[in-house]
């Protein structure tokens, strides 16, 4: 995970750089939440911290388990979560901004302050939803 997210961090670092005045990049990481060369939240956070004069990238995560925990959408807190796997990718998410919060509301999703963009266990409903909400670019110049 480590190797990828620092590749990730990598490429974005330059994409930014050469398109300040764009809409900032979207990550959406798919995982089962272990990382096995190393914790990842570092990479996560720097990833977080780049942008362009239109905000910070986004970073999505779809935490795909085994766990027979019920499937999650959008928490606010890491508490609630089965498993130090869940919690981990739920500080790596960012916090979802107002466009991709109304975005949410509009799919019907009650959201409390400070949601984050992070599924858990998801149906395949939420797993649509949630690319939906986090990449329709109609939302885009709507803020």
């Amino acid at each position: 995970m480590k190797a990828g997210l620092s590749m990730v961090r990598d490429v974005l670092s330059d994409w930014c750089g050469k398109h300040m005045k764009s809409y900032p990049p979207t990550v959406i990481h798919i995982t089962d939440g272990e990382s096995t060369d190393g914790d990842p939240e570092d990479l996560a956070d720097s990833i977080k911290e780049l942008g362009t004069s239109d905000g910070h990238c986004l970073f999505f995560n779809i935490h795909v388990s085994s766990n027979e925990a019920n499937p999650t959408a959008f928490p606010s807190r890491e508490g609630g979560l089965a498993d130090s796997y869940g919690q981990l990718l739920f500080r790596m998410s960012s916090e979802m901004p107002p466009h991709i919060i109304s975005r949410a509301q509009e799919k019907g999703y009650g959201l409390a302050a400070r949601a984050r963009c992070y599924v858990y266990n998801a149906d395949p409903k939420d797993i649509v939803n949630f690319f939906e909400i986090g990449t329709r670019p109609s939302f885009l110049v709507e803020r």
